[in-house]
C-alpha cells in the first residue's frame, strides 16, 4: 500500500495547555518550544485552560495526535471535570496526556493516578522529557490500528 501524498509532510499537531485553575506558564512554554523544535505544530492554549477549550481545539484540529495538559498547582483532578464527557461525546478523540504536580501538598495520594484515568486521562507523565517518545508510541499504535481496520474492510 502506498502512502498518500503529503500525509507525512504536514507537521504533527499537539494541543497543549495548562489546567483550568493553574497559571504556571514556564513549563508550558518550554514544552511548546521543545515540541516545535522537533517539528510539531503546537496549538498552545496557554494557562488556565478549561476542558471546554481543549474540546474546541480538538474540533478545530481533528488530526491532533494528543492533548497535553500540565498542572503545577495540584488541582488537576478538579480542573478536568467534564473530560470524560468530552471524550464520550466525541469532542476529544485523541489521547489525553497529563503531567506535572498532580496533587496538593507534600503528601502524594497513591490513588491520584487511578482517579485521573477514571476522569478520562489516557497517559500520565512524570517527566516532560518522556513526551516525544510517548507521542511516537501513540502514532505507531494509531497507525497499527488503521492498518488493522483496512485489513478488516
Amino acid at each position: 500500500m502506498r502512502t498518500p501524498p503529503n500525509q507525512h509532510s504536514a507537521p504533527r499537531t499537539v494541543v497543549l495547555g495548562v489546567a483550568a485553575s493553574d497559571s504556571h506558564a514556564v513549563a508550558n512554554h518550554l514544552i511548546a518550544h521543545s515540541l516545535r523544535g522537533l517539528g510539531y505544530h503546537v496549538v498552545n492554549l496557554g494557562t488556565c485552560t478549561a476542558v471546554e477549550e481543549f474540546a474546541e481545539a480538538c474540533e478545530r484540529y481533528p488530526h491532533a495526535e494528543a492533548v497535553v495538559i500540565g498542572s503545577l498547582n495540584g488541582h488537576v483532578h478538579e480542573d478536568l471535570r467534564g473530560l470524560d464527557q468530552a471524550k464520550r461525546s466525541g469532542r476529544i478523540t485523541c489521547p489525553v496526556v497529563v503531567g506535572g504536580n498532580l496533587s496538593v501538598g507534600s503528601h502524594k495520594d497513591a490513588s491520584a493516578h487511578d482517579r485521573l484515568y477514571a476522569a478520562g486521562v489516557d497517559h500520565i507523565l512524570s517527566d516532560a522529557a518522556e513526551l516525544p517518545r510517548l507521542l511516537d508510541r501513540l502514532r505507531l499504535a494509531r497507525r497499527g490500528a488503521r492498518l488493522t481496520d483496512l485489513a478488516a474492510s
